[in-house]
């Protein structure tokens, strides 16, 4: 018996209402044309945003380094603002479908101090990393080459680097010094432990909803501090996706170095930053239960010591009450005695 055969055995339609079995299928056929958009999982949606907020973030960095350096001469400020205003924009594009984390090291922190579960993490990884690649691929396509003007004019500003991959590389160079690995290190690590404890805590707002409304300007500050410091030496990656999108693009194109052999610094760096917050923050909320647990602890024991001394207070006032009814029965039994006498 069909749904409409069951309606009928209960209620008959009149001569007015013949239309409506066929409003009814009208009405169930639209239903099930936006199914699939209505029941989409969560997860695919905030998956979908960090890839968008990816692609779009490393494009706008991308471009900033190639077109801006190459052709307006950009320098670090411009650099600078320039990343603050691209993640600042996308996370504020994007933050009513997601956390908007945008970076591996992020996630790996939010994972580590159980914000993120490692399911929806390798989900949000995979399509941060496949967002900058299309972004990678975008730009490099768009490049405009010819006899004079190769691709690695334009790619050498966007590749992140140090050493002979550094952007400064050439200045520097010329009095006789180099950025090598070893401060690469040091000023990569500095700026992830300032974006990643800054969203860590943020993030930390919101679940206490105490999340700040200005969450995607703080961020855009944090990066753009970051760019700041590593810029001169490293050409700005913090960003694990940012790094490897454009580095692939620009491996074999006649580069000073070649830029995969060197992504292996901007990996670990933002990872061992994310280990580092993530490590503090969990300390801290230990330390944090251990104080509220001696503080529970403390009013236990004063709560029981109340109650002792209350009870203590009764067995007194039973006791003088015991003492007091003997008393009255001695002295009763003693006027009797002088009566009979």
């Amino acid at each position: 018996m069909t749904a409409f055969e069951a309606q009928d055995v209960h209620e008959e339609p009149s001569a007015n209402d013949t239309a409506w079995p066929v409003q009814d299928s009208e009405a169930s056929a639209g239903t099930a044309s936006v199914a699939p958009a209505a029941t989409m999982s969560p997860l695919v949606m905030r998956t979908l945003a960090e890839l968008v907020g990816s692609f779009l973030v490393c494009f706008a960095l991308y471009a900033i380094g190639s077109f801006g350096t190459s052709i307006y001469g950009a320098n670090m400020a411009f650099v600078a603002v320039g990343t603050a205003l691209a993640y600042a924009g996308v996370t504020t594009l994007l933050a009513g479908v997601s956390d908007v984390q945008l970076n591996p090291a992020v996630t790996i922190a939010a994972v580590l101090v159980s914000r993120t579960p490692v399911v929806d993490a390798v989900a949000y990884v995979v399509a941060q990393v496949v967002g900058a690649i299309g972004a990678g691929a975008l730009l490099r396509f768009l490049l405009p080459t010819s006899s004079s003007i190769a691709e690695k004019v334009w790619l050498t500003p966007a590749v992140n680097g140090y050493a002979e991959g550094s952007v400064s590389y050439s200045t520097v160079n010329s009095v006789g010094i180099s950025f090598g690995v070893t401060m690469a290190i040091a000023v990569e690590v500095v700026a992830s432990l300032i974006i990643v404890g800054t969203a860590m805590r943020l993030f930390a707002a919101k679940d206490d909803d105490r999340r700040p409304r200005d969450y995607a300007l703080l961020m855009g500050v944090a990066y753009g501090v970051g760019a700041a410091i590593t810029y001169p030496i490293t050409g700005a990656s913090l960003n694990p996706a940012r790094a490897t999108g454009i580095a692939l693009f620009a491996q074999g194109q006649g580069l000073t170095a070649e830029p995969l052999g060197q992504l292996w610094v901007f990996w670990v760096c933002p990872v061992l930053a994310a280990a580092v917050v993530s490590l503090v923050m969990i300390a801290a909320q230990m330390a944090k239960s251990a104080k509220h647990g001696k503080t529970v602890a403390s009013e236990h024991d004063a709560t029981v010591e109340d109650a002792a001394d209350v009870n203590d207070d009764r067995s007194d006032q039973h006791a003088y009450g015991e003492v007091a009814g003997e008393q009255a029965d001695a002295q009763r039994d003693a006027d009797e005695g002088i009566e009979r006498d």
